[in-house]
């Protein structure tokens, strides 16, 4: 089982579309049983995989280890592919790691769903916080969305100082170009800039997720949109692979 985070401490860059599409990918190109978490009090992951949020905090007695993480799953339509959706407790989860002074508990919880599934994706909350670091903890590899800007890169290199600050042990960083017009200058020069980073473009494909609820690749899959997160992914095994 190999656990992959999505995470930015910048909002609005993207990281939803590209979670709910890595889980689709991993579910219906790799074949593997998948389980999406959904750990944004805005649920966005679970509003696109048609599902609303749970009114409930489960998401805190998982952690306290009151509640089984298999009570909160939920399938979705997509074969091979489950959704712990965001809950009502999300929004006060950074307090509760902090009181609960446990470092690796959600990777405590990773190790107790690993017999159930081959890839789990994380929708990370936005922000620089204990829950970031819980992630960077639990992940085998961490996937950050960066829109080719100077305040998005500068959010990037944040997180990076702040887990060496911090001293976290953590996964090793796939920076992602997103939400790409290569008809900008200014994007163009922060892609000649990093040309190993994976690119996503700006897509009307990718913008009708929130009309559609539904992964680029159950209603568009053949799209240069829905090839650009293919090849994402194949990445992305070849990394854990590796």
């Amino acid at each position: 089982m190999a656990t992959i985070a999505v995470y930015s401490s910048k909002g609005g860059v993207g990281k939803t579309s590209i979670a709910v599409n890595l889980a689709w990918a991993s579910a219906s190109l790799s074949s593997r049983r998948t389980l999406l978490w959904d750990l944004d009090p805005q649920g966005a992951s679970t509003y696109l995989l048609g599902l609303d949020p749970a009114e409930s905090a489960a998401s805190e007695g998982i952690f306290a280890r009151d509640v089984d993480p298999f009570e909160a799953v939920r399938p979705t339509d997509i074969a091979n592919l489950d959704i712990l959706p965001a809950d009502e407790g999300l929004g006060h989860l950074d307090s509760f790691f902090a009181a609960l002074g446990k470092k690796r508990r959600m990777a405590r919880v990773m190790e107790t769903l690993a017999g159930s599934y081959d890839r789990i994706i994380l929708d990370c909350p936005p922000g620089l916080t204990a829950i970031s670091e819980q992630v960077a903890r639990a992940a085998d590899l961490i996937v950050a969305p960066v829109i080719p800007s100077p305040l998005a890169r500068r959010a990037l290199n944040d997180v990076i100082a702040r887990f060496a600050r911090t001293k976290v042990r953590h996964a090793p960083i796939l920076p992602v170009f997103n939400m790409v017009d290569r008809r900008r200058g200014l994007h163009q020069a922060a892609l000649s800039e990093h040309p190993q980073w994976p690119v996503i473009p700006m897509a009307s494909a990718i913008e009708a997720m929130s009309a559609k609820r539904q992964p680029i690749g159950c209603y568009a899959a053949a799209s240069p949109a829905a090839e650009v997160f293919a090849r994402l992914w194949r990445g992305i095994e070849r990394r854990l692979a590796g």
